[in-house]
């Protein structure tokens, strides 16, 4: 019986030697510069995922910065901002080695740079149109002679391209240039988030928001292709930032208090 069990005890001593130990993940598998990179898309208009400027360092501010910040605290290591002017910028730079973790639209298209994680929030996007315009609906934007313009690398950009028929759709690579063209009346409408869009008309006095949404999908976080413990990382600390109130947080302290948290 002595002889068994002591048998018994070398097998399974043997098992757990043989078996290759997983190693637990941590800031050198999700940072590995030593500080967390995190690719954030600046533009004129705040939203739960664009960025702007703060006035007074120049630097991004907003609620992915909030959810960078949180990130970074939760590793223990610095926070790096990587800024672009839209989210499939940040995509394509993926395979570059310059960010480790971003947030964007959850876009089919971009699934072949980026592992997509869990979303935050509901992202809609929709029409701003310029002062003294008679477009009441989306419906009225598609006509001949409308100007209309878009954020290129956008899923919302995408989104309209195909809808449109016969209004003249132009893609910007700056969204302020877009921003500045529908202030000054030189565009007749512009899609992007409606988050962005109601900050925006804020400033443009007499622009307003249509209520139609013409696309809706969340905010997700993601991690570059093919880096299997980031992404699992990203996916906890996002589920985790949604329980104990982060991400809440990040939304009311940027102004979005009635955005609803994914679940």
């Amino acid at each position: 019986m002595l002889r068994r069990g002591l048998i018994a005890a070398l097998g399974l001593v043997f098992t757990m030697t043989s078996i290759p130990s997983l190693k637990a993940e941590g800031p050198v598998d999700i940072a590995p510069t030593g500080a967390l990179r995190v690719a954030v898309a600046v533009g004129p208009a705040a939203s739960a995922f664009w960025t702007t400027r703060d006035p007074s360092t120049g630097k991004p501010r907003g609620v992915t910065v909030e959810l960078a910040r949180a990130a970074a605290d939760k590793l223990h290591v610095p926070l790096q901002l990587v800024e672009y002017q839209s989210s499939d910028e940040i995509a394509a730079a993926s395979s570059k080695d310059v960010w480790d973790l971003s947030f964007m639209p959850a876009d089919v298209k971009r699934e072949q740079f980026v592992d997509q994680g869990p979303a935050y929030v509901a992202y809609m996007s929709g029409y701003l149109v310029r002062a003294g315009s008679d477009v009441g609906s989306v419906a009225d934007v598609d006509r001949a002679g409308m100007r209309v313009g878009c954020i290129e690398g956008t899923s919302t950009s995408r989104t309209v391209e195909k809808s449109l028929k016969q209004a003249k759709l132009t893609k910007f690579v700056k969204p302020e240039e877009a921003a500045e063209l529908i202030g000054k009346g030189q565009l007749d409408a512009l899609a992007m988030g409606m988050g962005a869009l109601e900050d925006l008309s804020r400033k443009l006095p007499g622009t307003k928001v249509l209520d139609e949404v013409i696309q809706s999908t969340g905010v997700v976080v993601v991690v570059p292709k093919g880096k299997a413990v980031a992404k699992a990382w990203a996916a906890r600390f996002l589920d985790e930032a949604k329980v104990d109130g982060t991400v809440r947080r990040a939304l009311d302290g940027n102004g979005f208090t009635s955005d609803k948290i994914a679940p």
